[in-house]
């Protein structure tokens, strides 16, 4: 690839936001207010803005190998924090995807190096799901299966913060668990009951009064 024609796309997307808005970057400049903070997956054909039609400045993005909420990663807990607490957004999207490459990995019994303490969040989903996923005969129906429990257990670790609590309880924010369909597009919600999600674990993770 030659890196050149990064530079020369990005002096053509420039002149198609100036085009006809001349004061685009200007008005850009004084800030953002998004009402949506995505947490998803680093895979390259999964651009959050694209896949959901979205401008920049609305959108808070946060992206990792098979979008995990892990209580001890200071990045995501930060962005988290960050969103919820300053940005004051309104919906908090975790959002996986079809064909993802780490759930794979995560399926796969191999050392993977490095990648084992990360994908180890996934296979403990797996661990807690096993039953219903070795019930599934069809291997890409069953990487398909944790693909969205992944995105439910992430999501649902995202309650577990007390910023988040605090928010759902005093200004009604909303959680979100949706899954990427690469093969036609498609965005999926899973409707997954958070508010119930959130009852459910406050005997253990209630942090917020």
């Amino acid at each position: 690839m030659d890196l050149s024609k990064i530079f020369e796309n990005n002096e053509k997307w420039i002149q198609s936001k100036t085009q006809n808005d001349p004061a685009y970057f200007e008005n850009l400049n004084k800030g953002q207010k998004p009402e949506v903070l995505y947490i998803g997956c680093s895979d390259s054909r999964v651009t959050a803005e694209d896949l959901m039609g979205m401008q920049p400045g609305e959108l808070f993005v946060h992206r990792n190998v098979a979008n995990v909420v892990n209580a001890i990663d200071l990045n995501a807990q930060s962005v988290i924090n960050y969103a919820v607490t300053h940005l004051e957004v309104n919906h908090v999207v975790v959002c996986g995807h079809y064909s993802c490459g780490g759930v794979k990995a995560a399926m796969q019994a191999q050392d993977l190096g490095i990648l084992n303490p990360w994908l180890r969040n996934i296979r403990d989903v797996y661990r807690s799901h096993k039953d219903e996923l070795n019930a599934i005969s069809d291997e890409d129906k069953r990487y398909d299966r944790l693909v969205e429990l992944n995105v439910k257990e992430q999501a649902i670790n995202v309650v577990k913060m007390a910023a988040v609590q605090r928010a759902m309880r005093k200004r009604g924010m909303q959680i979100h668990g949706w899954v990427f369909d690469i093969k036609s597009g498609k965005l999926i919600d899973l409707e997954i009951d958070f508010q119930k999600a959130l009852s459910d674990i406050m005997e253990i993770y209630r942090l917020e009064d």
